[in-house]
């Protein structure tokens, strides 16, 4: 099959700058929250008041000591007065508010876990639904493991945030303010001291996390590349062992895999340097409150209670912890938003345009009009509406037109140049040259694939850019030289060309491309299961499936891009008749290395470097002793042209 001039996929690793919460990450974050305040809103708001709340609880707790020390052990240790049954009173309120906190915990935990996968299921489906409705230049230049890594290592990092960094942010957050505020109440002084160590704490944060972010998002980014090398490895490894380049592409993974390596090695290094150096600073500051606190406590008026310098150190300590717990999850939030845009991105791709207005519809001719009618006589017409309500039909002939086409895949890389051609209804018109010459882009053009820069293509009349594509593509039929079977029965593959068919339209069709015959000497028959990789049939055996599938959609215009070419020749000559019998009373463009299958054309088109050098049929080309001769008689050409690429 003649390939396309397409571009390939583009890496740029080199101009990934440092991530930084900027302006666009806080509006990824806004999205991503859009999608938990659409149907989860409820389930959100609670997991965010039983966050508030255990942190409420944490801060009283702290505050608790206080009043234990202050009201009940200090007057024990001094006058030996214990008040045990008001000590006991307290400590049993205590431990119910401990008991509420905990399963405040749980609740928002449960919620959060329902949240996050709900989430990321929108998220999938919408995502996938957008990847339906892009055109196909999208995955030309993207490669599939990169398509597949969104599905998989970025959702997954969206999952992590939505589950636990940003409960996590959002709880630690509410504590600092919390205990901020009750550190206040204790000492203003000690308060301010431990104001000035977050400043030092938010430094190192911020010189040490930063640099942990720039490579977690070269990660991210290698990850995909790694995916989408392993995914053409699975797809390429027959060619490559029958070449013998196992050590080649060893070796190209091996640097692939080194450099995701080196990435992640380096982002979790200044992660694990992190924490350490965090530890110390808070134990730092955990001295010098004492020391501060004790000297507050022990003076002749003093300005700090026992009780409260214990409240004091433990608030510093919950005060601490929430900073560091922000600066662990920091970078999984960056992480993860180095992952929603990359999800995003996909989702914001422009969908296929389509701005036809004509549809396909079923038509009859009654009292020597056509009109809409549905039945068993019913016959393809296309509806066109004008501004004023008009409604015109025009019967489905199959008549296409080529006039002065020019295409490029990329811009200033022309393929076509001023192709003309015209297929009436019923021909069959056949395009032969070498690979590379355009054959295949013609048949793209005329299911609107791609759209031309230049000229016209006409289908009965009307320019295919008025219709709509789906319409325009249910009259089209194509049978390719790769072919794409889907995981299920074989019925069900069949039937995937016009899903309300009958089993026994499914056979029929199945006859009709003398795929009948092997289908039936398997195990199960038409109820036998396949994959998607097509392991338990041969190469062959899926065309013959994938032929029966375009038959049984009966369209009336056909494209067999080589068809039969993954076909011996004794199954070649067996389905021939049946193709016959197929392409009869259709307009039908075929595509064809081997010559002996374009025989009987209506007109063979030569194509070279993306212009028709010559036209006409068998004989006529034969006679001319052109191109066409040389390809059919294998003789060299003493001036080759030079394929186009």
């Amino acid at each position: 099959m003649s390939q396309p001039n397409r571009p390939g996929p583009r890496h740029n690793p080199a101009a990934q700058g440092r991530i930084r919460l900027d302006k666009d990450s806080f509006q990824t974050l806004k999205r991503v929250l859009g999608y938990v305040g659409g149907s989860y809103r409820a389930r959100f708001v609670i997991a965010l008041l039983c966050i508030a709340f255990s942190a409420l609880v944490s801060v009283a707790s702290a505050m608790f000591l206080r009043v234990l020390i202050d009201d009940y052990i200090t007057p024990l240790l001094l006058v030996n007065e214990p008040d045990l049954g008001n000590m006991a009173n307290t400590i049993g309120k205590m431990g119910l508010l401990y008991a509420a906190g905990t399963v405040s915990a749980l609740i928002y935990q449960f919620n959060m876990v329902t949240i996050s996968h709900g989430v990321l299921k929108t998220i999938r489906n919408r995502m996938f639904s957008a990847m339906q409705h892009l055109p196909l230049h999208y995955f030309d230049t993207h490669a599939h493991g990169d398509v597949m890594s969104h599905y998989t290592n970025d959702t997954d990092a969206m999952r992590q945030m939505l589950s636990q960094s940003i409960p996590h942010v959002f709880s630690s957050l509410l504590t600092i303010l919390f205990v901020l505020a009750a550190m206040i109440v204790l000492s203003p002084l000690l308060t301010a001291l431990v104001l000035g160590m977050v400043v030092v704490i938010y430094q190192v944060t911020a010189r040490i996390g930063g640099k942990a972010a720039e490579h977690f998002k070269r990660r991210q980014k290698v990850l995909g590349e790694v995916n989408g090398f392993v995914e053409e490895m699975i797809n390429g490894q027959k060619v490559i062992q029958v070449f013998s380049r196992e050590k080649a592409v060893m070796q190209s993974f091996h640097n692939l895999n080194h450099e995701l390596f080196e990435q992640t090695a380096r982002a979790n290094r200044y992660g694990i340097v992190l924490m350490p150096i965090l530890g110390n600073l808070g134990n730092l500051q955990y001295v010098l409150i004492a020391v501060v606190g004790g000297m507050l406590a022990m003076g002749d008026s003093p300005a700090l209670t026992l009780g409260g310098l214990a409240s004091f150190l433990t608030l510093s300590k919950n005060f601490s912890n929430p900073v560091s717990q922000i600066s662990q999850q920091i970078n999984s939030v960056v992480m993860a938003l180095a992952g929603a845009r990359r999800v995003f991105s996909l989702m914001d791709e422009a969908p296929e345009e389509d701005r036809g207005y004509v549809s396909l519809v079923q038509a009859a001719h009654r009292a020597g009009q056509l009109t809409e009618s549905e039945g068993p006589d019913h016959l393809w017409a296309w509806k066109q509406v004008d501004e004023e309500g008009n409604v015109r039909l025009t019967e489905l002939a199959g008549d296409i037109r080529l006039n002065g086409v020019d295409f490029a895949y990329e811009t200033g890389k022309p393929v076509l140049h001023g192709i003309d051609l015209y297929a009436r209804p019923g021909q069959k018109i056949a395009f032969v040259g070498s690979t590379g010459a355009g054959k295949t882009t013609i048949t793209n053009l005329i299911n609107r694939f791609y759209d031309i820069q230049q000229g016209e293509i006409l289908f009965d009349g009307i320019p295919v850019q008025d219709i709509r594509k789906p319409d325009l593509r249910r009259s089209l039929g194509m049978v390719l030289q790769d072919t794409s079977l889907f995981s299920g029965t074989i019925m069900e593959n069949i039937r995937y060309g016009r899903p309300d068919a009958t089993d026994a339209e499914v056979i029929r069709a199945a006859k009709l491309a003398n795929a009948h015959g092997f289908i039936s000497r398997l195990p199960r028959g038409y109820e036998t299961e396949i994959s998607g990789t097509e392991s338990e049939l041969s190469q062959g055996q899926c065309q013959l499936i994938s032929i029966a599938r375009c038959a049984i959609a009966d369209p009336p215009v056909m494209i067999l891009d080589e068809a039969t070419s993954s076909i011996d020749t004794r199954t070649e000559r067996l389905i021939q008749k049946g193709m016959d019998r197929l392409m009869e009373g259709r307009t039908v463009f075929v595509i064809a290395h081997r010559l002996s299958t374009v025989r009987n054309a209506r007109a063979i088109l030569v194509l070279e470097e993306g212009k028709i050098i010559e036209r006409g049929d068998h004989d006529d080309l034969i006679a001319q002793k052109g191109k066409y001769y040389q390809l059919y008689n294998g003789v060299l050409s003493p001036t080759p042209h030079p394929e186009s690429s």
